[in-house]
Order: C-alpha cells, then sequence, then structure tokens
C-alpha cells in the first residue's frame, strides 16, 4: 500500500547573523492512511519545524528548506508553485498549532475565521459555510454553538480555543492532521478531553494523524508508530509498544527515565538528561548526544551513527551501541561488528 505522506532526507537551515542553524538534518518517515505518528523530543529539536517544512510555512528568509522531497498523492510539495500548496493546505492536509491564542485572529470572530477555508476550498456561500461552522463547533464540543460562532477568541477559555483550532483544521475533512503540541497549554484534564476528542475524530474520519510532543506519557496511549527526534536528526523510530518495552537509543532511555511511574515507590528520584542540547549553529562532528550520553565511545566523537534496524526491521536507532535491559541504562551491548570489525 503506498503511504499517504512520504519524507525523504528533509533537510531544513535559518541562516542568521550569528551563522547557519541546521534545524532539520536530513529526515524521512512515512505516514499510512488512518495511522497515528507520534514525534517527540524536546524544545528545539526539530519537531515543529519539521511540520512547517511539510506544509510550506516556513518564514523566508531566514529560513529555506535546503533538500529533500515531501510525498504527498504522488506530488512533491517543495516544488509546487504558491497556488498548489495553497490547495493542498488546510483542505487536504491541515495543521493545529501549538498556541491557539496567538494563532487565532483577535479581531475576527471564530465563525469568520472557520468559515474561510472552508469557501475558499469547499465553494461554500456564506449560509452553507455558516451551518458548517456550526456543526464542527458541536463535533468538538463547544456548547450552545448557533451563538457562540459570533463570539471571538478572547471570550473563550484555553481549552475551548483549542476545540476551535480543531474544528478549523477539520472544517475540509483533511486526509492528514498535523497537531502541533495541542495540549501543551492546558491543564491535565482538558488535555486528557483533547486527546479523547482527537481519537473519536480520528476513528470517524478515516484521517491520518501526526501528534507532535515533548511528552512521551502523551503519545503511549494515542500513536500507532513514534519517532523521536535530537538536534534535527532521527535518533529512533519505532512501534509505540516496542519503543517503550525495548527503547535502543540513550536519549529515548533518557526521555523515558524522566517519565514519573505509578508503579515505582514513592519518593523514587526520577533521572534527568545531564547537559544541555547542542548548539544547531555548531554541531559536533560525531553523534548529537555525545556530549550528554553516558555510554559515549570514541567512534561516536568523530562519526554520526546512521538510522539503522535495532532489534527488527521495524525498530531504528542511529546508536553505535545497543542499549538493552527495559529502562536499566547500566546495560548495554556494544555492536562488535561495528566497534570491532574483523
Amino acid at each position: 500500500m503506498t503511504p499517504l505522506l512520504q519524507v525523504r532526507n528533509l533537510r531544513t537551515q535559518f541562516f542568521t547573523q550569528d551563522g547557519i542553524v541546521h534545524a532539520v538534518n536530513g529526515i524521512s518517515f512515512e505516514v499510512s492512511k488512518g495511522e497515528t505518528l507520534g514525534i517527540v523530543g524536546e524544545s528545539g529539536c526539530g519537531k515543529s519545524v519539521s511540520m512547517l517544512s511539510i506544509m510550506r510555512l516556513i518564514p523566508q528568509p531566514p529560513g529555506k528548506i535546503v533538500g529533500g522531497e515531501v510525498i504527498f498523492e504522488g506530488h512533491d510539495l517543495l516544488k509546487l508553485s504558491e497556488d498548489g500548496i495553497r490547495r493542498i493546505r488546510g483542505n487536504k492536509i491541515a495543521m493545529i498549532f501549538q498556541d491557539p491564542m496567538t494563532s487565532l485572529n483577535p479581531v475576527l470572530t471564530i465563525g469568520q475565521q472557520i468559515s474561510e477555508a472552508i469557501t475558499l476550498h469547499l465553494g461554500m456561500s456564506r449560509q452553507q459555510a455558516r451551518k458548517r461552522c456550526i456543526e464542527l463547533l458541536e463535533k468538538v464540543g463547544i456548547p450552545d454553538a448557533a451563538k457562540r460562532i459570533d463570539d471571538y477568541p478572547h471570550q473563550f477559555s484555553g481549552g475551548m480555543r483549542q476545540r476551535v483550532m480543531i474544528a478549523m483544521g477539520l472544517s475540509c475533512s483533511p486526509q492528514l492532521l498535523i497537531a502541533d503540541e495541542p495540549t501543551t497549554a492546558l491543564d491535565v484534564t482538558i488535555q486528557a478531553q483533547i486527546i479523547d476528542l482527537i481519537k473519536e475524530l480520528k476513528a470517524e474520519m478515516g484521517m491520518a494523524v501526526i501528534w507532535i510532543t515533548h511528552d512521551l506519557g502523551v503519545v503511549a496511549g494515542l500513536a500507532d508508530r513514534v519517532i523521536v527526534m535530537y538536534a534535527g536528526y532521527i535518533v529512533e523510530h519505532a512501534p509505540v509498544k516496542a519503543l517503550y518495552q525495548d527503547p535502543r537509543m540513550p536519549y529515548t532511555l533518557g526521555l523515558l527515565r524522566s517519565i514519573p511511574r505509578l508503579d515505582e515507590q514513592r519518593k523514587t528520584r526520577l533521572s534527568s538528561i545531564e547537559g544541555l542540547p547542542p548548539d544547531l549553529i555548531n554541531l559536533p562532528e560525531g553523534c548529537p548526544f555525545a556530549p550528554r550520553c553516558p555510554f559515549t565511545m570514541e567512534k561516536c566523537l568523530v562519526e554520526v551513527p546512521p538510522l539503522a534496524p535495532a532489534g527488527s526491521d521495524e525498530h531504528l536507532a542511529a546508536c553505535w551501541v545497543d542499549v538493552t535491559g527495559g529502562s536499566d541504562p547500566t546495560r548495554f551491548i556494544p555492536k562488535q561488528s561495528i566497534l570491532h570489525p574483523a
């Protein structure tokens, strides 16, 4: 089956006065119809920039997509004209942005903002678009939608504004929905409601979802596959169960060990990843995680490890060391064929 979306060797850079920021460094992945792909990693690892690159929303200047392909329905989105990408953006591929308060226009009613994409892409009249807006607001759980459609963004709570953003994203029944940390600014109760809402809508509409987050706990019950990013690279890519049961990259292991667990004894100290993320203007010569990694070897400092099978063909990791033992970081098995070739 042909994937819905294919990203091949995508590279995005920002040209600043201080130097070139290597934000996305040759990432490749696929998304199939109807599946949910989670993309995780700490702030600045390239998650959002990757998705903005797919949508062709990178500000130019200073940003520039310097290489790669984004294949959707047989077409490379990076080679489409501006009119061509506008027909895709918001219609077949939609995006929910991280902060709804800054993403929504404060001087337009939410009805005006949602109906813009409907009239543009679906060719509906104003009356038809208004009816569609009310249906969408009701679907995402906005009470008294027929009256609230004429309210402004500041008249909604944070959770309600996020629901409005979801309604806007779903307005044209997209084949792919990109959710960029849609629950970050919300309390845990509203987070759970938004996650359940998107899961229900995904099942109802049959769309694929890319869920971007820094919280591995969120994607555990949401995603089918998970990509872990660090310093603009994909460092691990696996089915969700395999990633949690058998992480193969020290960075992934560090992220998992920093999550509180209900099955551990009280007062158990959480582990943290020491050090700071690398400077994306001056990336280290070898593995970008090497300065913070407890398993660093000489080879790690001079050569970037490729994303290669680790345990199975579906589980890929970019590391010169096979980390094993689940949550125990003291156990690892060197890849003898790589470290000590015959």
